[in-house]
């Protein structure tokens, strides 16, 4: 049983985590298939494997390392790759690994998520984990969605029904 505090911390995490995943479709129904896989240059990553990149990032990290999953992970695959996937093929690994991503997190213990472990070489507690995987999560969306605007010069909508200029109380 997770204190209160655990517990928002691993509820708030899963919900930025699903928050992002809707974006990601979004900008992918938009783009075609060409578009998905197109990098801008060499030293830049198509959309493609951006998400190939996330899914081998949160598996190796949540599911894997917080989940005590063997790690399977080829990274440099994640980049190399040029193709091979429709977008239907990454929308759906993508959420896939998310949702596996969220119930690993969900189903943590209050010692799973101070347990300190190396994941990647780095030496992260299973909050490290979390926080790296949401914050990763989040950084590599706002530059699908940047892309996206780019290339299609459209607002995504993705506060369409939100005011964000309201003010805080108190």
């Amino acid at each position: 049983m997770l204190t209160p505090f655990a517990k928002e911390f691993v509820e708030q995490s899963a919900s930025h985590l699903n928050q992002n995943t809707p974006r990601i479709i979004k900008c992918l129904t938009q783009l075609s298939e060409e578009e998905v896989w197109h990098r801008p240059n060499e030293n830049s990553n198509s959309i493609g494997n951006l998400i190939l990149h996330l899914c081998g990032n949160i598996r190796q990290y949540a599911i894997s390392s917080l989940g005590n999953v063997p790690d399977g992970r080829i990274r440099n695959l994640e980049f190399s790759t040029r193709e091979g996937y429709t977008k239907s093929e990454l929308i759906e690994k993508l959420t896939q690994t998310v949702d596996d991503a969220v119930m690993t997190i969900k189903n943590s213990t209050e010692a799973n998520l101070l347990q300190p472990r190396l994941v990647q070489g780095f030496n992260l507690t299973g909050i490290g984990i979390i926080i790296h995987v949401t914050e990763h999560y989040s950084y590599h969306t706002g530059q699908i969605a940047y892309y996206t605007k780019m290339v299609k010069d459209r607002d995504l909508g993705f506060y369409a029904n939100v005011d964000l200029n309201v003010k805080n109380e108190g």
